[in-house]
């Protein structure tokens, strides 16, 4: 092939990637295996530019109140990515209305994890194959890091499988924001520069500004929110004990689970996906499932869907025959 049109196709494919930035289902070239499990380096820079600017903070400097900003900001995200992309987009666990849906499925967009359309395909393949070879994300077929944040930026991961969502796809709000994925974080990014900016001129004795705000409310608390999402893939099926004998190696870790407000009682969840609840016992921290019981008390969500008595049972089962089984050794 003459070196010209190698040149010329290789341009091309990086366009077409660098318009996959902004949006994310543009039509993709002939030369684009998109089963392929090859990471694409260009189609995954915005998520290395990200963690690059976490460095900025050797210039910007730190003040309690942008350290506080990037915690709720953590937290706010948290919650929507593991109650609403993960429980409501996902598993169908409780109802809210057109509104809310919309105002949690853009703040969970806001965390660079992609669309909530995208995020419930993926997670819902997950659960039909979990663990399996064509789990894309399983620690136990795949390791740890590519379990972690390999899969993330490989082609295979990018695109959104409509086939297993019906159910969402009807919203045409829902696929705008899971086409445009990049308009959310960019929302939040320049409010979170307007706010530092609007603090350094209404309050200057705390000391920030708006590059700082930047830096710390959108950029580091975005990174700490990608890993800490990420070690549900990667360590919620090695670490941690199972009570249910599940058909994967999912796994209850409640350092996990206080990282990620719940989503730590991993086997709990894989033993019963549809619960609003995946700390099924009180002793199970599950600060998603507290707000959202919150969020039902002011009318925001509502039928939260409950542990069924049998699969608690099955659970205290399990717990006892281990102690037995411990105290005969």
């Amino acid at each position: 092939m003459m070196p010209s049109l190698i040149s010329k196709q290789t341009g091309q494919s990086i366009w077409r990637n660098i318009i996959r930035w902004v949006d994310a289902e543009a039509q993709v070239g002939p030369d684009v295996d998109e089963q392929s499990r090859h990471i694409n380096w260009v189609r995954c820079i915005p998520f290395f530019f990200v963690h690059a600017m976490c460095f900025g903070v050797v210039w910007v400097g730190v003040s309690p109140v942008a350290v506080a900003v990037c915690l709720f900001l953590f937290w706010l995200r948290m919650f929507a990515i593991t109650a609403f992309y993960h429980r409501y987009f996902s598993h169908r666990s409780f109802k809210t209305n057109r509104f809310w849906q919309f105002v949690f499925a853009f703040i969970g967009n806001s965390s660079a994890q992609r669309g909530p359309l995208w995020w419930a395909s993926h997670h819902r393949k997950h659960h039909k194959h979990s663990d399996e070879d064509d789990d894309l994300h399983s620690p136990v077929k795949h390791g740890f890091w590519w379990s972690h944040m390999g899969w993330f930026i490989c082609e295979a991961a990018f695109k959104t499988d409509y086939s297993v969502i019906k159910d969402w796809a009807k919203y045409p709000e829902l696929r705008f924001l899971n086409r445009f994925d990049i308009i959310a974080p960019a929302v939040l990014a320049a409010l979170t520069f307007l706010l530092g900016e609007l603090l350094a001129y209404v309050a200057p004795s705390l000391q920030t500004n708006g590059l700082q705000m930047l830096i710390w409310g959108f950029f580091i608390s975005t990174v700490i929110l990608f890993h800490a999402t990420f070690t549900i893939n990667s360590l919620g099926h090695i670490y941690g004990s199972r009570r249910f004998k599940t058909r994967d190696h999912s796994r209850n870790n409640p350092w996990l689970a206080f990282i990620t407000l719940g989503e730590g009682w991993h086997n709990n969840h894989h033993r019963f996906a549809t619960s609003a609840r995946q700390g099924f016992y009180w002793w199970e921290l599950d600060i998603s499932y507290y707000t959202l019981k919150v969020l039902s008390w002011m009318g925001i969500v509502r039928d939260l869907n409950p542990v069924p008595r049998r699969i608690l049972q099955e659970g205290k089962s399990a717990n006892t025959a281990s102690t037995h089984a411990k105290g005969e050794l």
